[in-house]
């Protein structure tokens, strides 16, 4: 039995204000080491908004109200002398290299997921994914970010926010493998913030055993206010870190320092060098993914269930979709921008609901329930949210055997699985631009398994430049291209 002593009562009063107060109703059963974690959650709440948020989100009827004056992003294409609108890709290329060079860029990575959709026991980051050699999310974008640094001669600094699920077992990662060959002073881990899981009916506070509120992270929107309050923006800015290179963890062909994307962001006229973006030309209507769009002359993001059906399917004249700009979680930020935010009182992104099941015990008998249906509300909040916030957004067109081969799910659509043909598909399309002689399957796809690590190349044009490659792959052959 532990001491009710007055930080109990101060956290009784609170609770009971908010009606939240069946939090504590087993504390008396806890011992002092459990009651002082329940406390120090309490502590955390953001009990002054908490009421208001649980009567928009939970309680309040969700809608989108679709705006009035809506069109497709304007996009810089792939393809620089497009037509539609051409521009001079080297100019690009050679700005974001001066950045690089000068050190004024850092990588951030969005790394809080649980790798527990894909059957893995640990953070999503350190899942197997390299098509042939099976290395780890992180292995692949420490390569990158080595290869990266060594190719222009300036350190790269990489930020990791995790999440209070996984930050421990993510370091602990990073230290068993010796943090990849990258300087352990250039790499920087921080927590993002927990909201708690309410039910869906009451917005009532669910536990997740006795003494333990149920929580989830606050989504990668919550990065902004992380960055800040982490300290992570003062040690950006005292390296000379500029811009931010924004990806997430469970991309691994996302860049993760393209100088052609940062010297658009940073030097194109009509950036203000604040938030851009990469998209990639939808799949079909249909597909599941964000659409960059313009509302009343400001970038944002739609998301695909709020887009309505006679946008969504529209066609320009030559059949392409009209509204094709989706969005692939590859952003470049300015660190002031990200600090003029943060600072800022005012400054609060929308939260978005997510209706889930979530296992919990009743907070007076320790009793677990194991809901039969989706039973609470996960409140998060997304970083695209923050892009109309700047003065002037770009979005910028990549190919998606290039940069996007996502893993999210055990089997089918965005697997490992898919996740590593592409891979293969993208190393065979560099291999084939450099001269070498790739094995077709009938349907054109390649007869064989490739991986081309960052340390051997970044990118095509690297590659081309190698001496050592071969003349040819075989059918059914597993190669690995790697300098580590």
């Amino acid at each position: 039995m532990n001491t009710l002593g007055p930080s109990l009562d101060t956290a009784r009063q609170r609770l009971e204000g908010i009606g939240q107060d069946h939090v504590l109703a087993g504390a008396a059963s806890l011992s002092q080491a459990q009651l002082d974690a329940l406390l120090a959650q309490i502590d955390a709440l953001d009990t002054d908004h908490l009421p208001g948020w649980i009567e928009k989100y939970v309680k309040g009827e969700q809608s989108f109200e679709t705006p009035t004056n809506i069109q497709p992003a304007p996009c810089y294409p792939a393809d620089p002398d497009s037509p539609k609108r051409p521009w001079d890709k080297a100019k690009a290329r050679g700005a974001g290299e001066a950045l690089l060079r000068a050190g004024k860029v850092a990588c951030f990575t969005v790394a809080g997921g649980q790798g527990s959709r894909l059957g893995y026991d640990g953070p999503k980051g350190c899942y197997p994914v390299g098509s042939v050699s099976d290395k780890p999310l992180f292995q692949i974008f420490a390569e990158g970010i080595l290869a990266t640094s060594k190719r222009y001669g300036a350190p790269l600094p990489w930020y990791i926010m995790t999440s209070p699920l996984n930050h421990d077992a993510t370091v602990a990662f990073f230290e068993q493998h010796n943090f990849f060959g990258l300087p352990a002073d250039d790499i920087v881990f921080f927590s993002q913030g927990s909201m708690p899981s309410l039910d869906k009916s009451t917005g009532r506070m669910l536990m997740s055993a006795p003494g333990v509120i149920a929580t989830n992270p606050d989504g990668h929107g919550g990065a902004i206010r992380a960055l800040w309050e982490s300290g992570s923006v003062d040690d950006m800015k005292r390296r000379g870190a500029e811009h931010l290179s924004y990806f997430q963890v469970d991309n691994p062909l996302a860049g993760v320092a393209d100088p052609v994307f940062l010297g658009l962001h940073a030097g194109a006229e009509d950036s203000s060098g604040e938030f851009s973006s990469k998209m990639v030309a939808k799949a079909e209507p249909g597909e599941k993914v964000g659409v960059f769009c313009s509302v009343n002359g400001r970038v944002e993001v739609i998301e695909y269930s709020d887009l309505p059906d006679e946008l969504s399917s529209q066609l320009e004249g030559d059949g392409s979709i009209r509204f094709n700009a989706g969005n692939i979680a590859i952003h470049a930020l300015g660190v002031p921008f990200i600090e003029k935010l943060a600072t800022d009182p005012a400054f609060e992104l929308p939260f978005h609901r997510a209706i889930k099941k979530v296992t919990h015990v009743n907070p007076e008998t320790g009793e677990t329930i194991e809901p039969g249906e989706p039973n609470a509300v996960k409140l998060e909040r997304f970083i695209f949210d923050a892009i109309p916030l700047a003065g002037r957004s770009i979005v910028y067109e990549t190919k998606r055997v290039e940069e996007f081969a996502p893993v999210k799910n055990a089997q089918g659509t965005d697997s490992v699985v898919s996740s590593k043909a592409i891979q293969t598909e993208r190393a065979a399309g560099w291999l084939e631009r450099a001269g070498v002689s790739i094995p077709r399957k009938a349907d054109g796809s390649p007869d064989c398994v490739i991986e081309i690590s960052p340390l051997y190349a970044l990118d095509a044009e690297q590659l081309a430049a190698r001496s050592d490659l071969p003349k040819s792959v075989a059918p059914g052959e597993r190669l690995l291209l790697d300098d580590a």
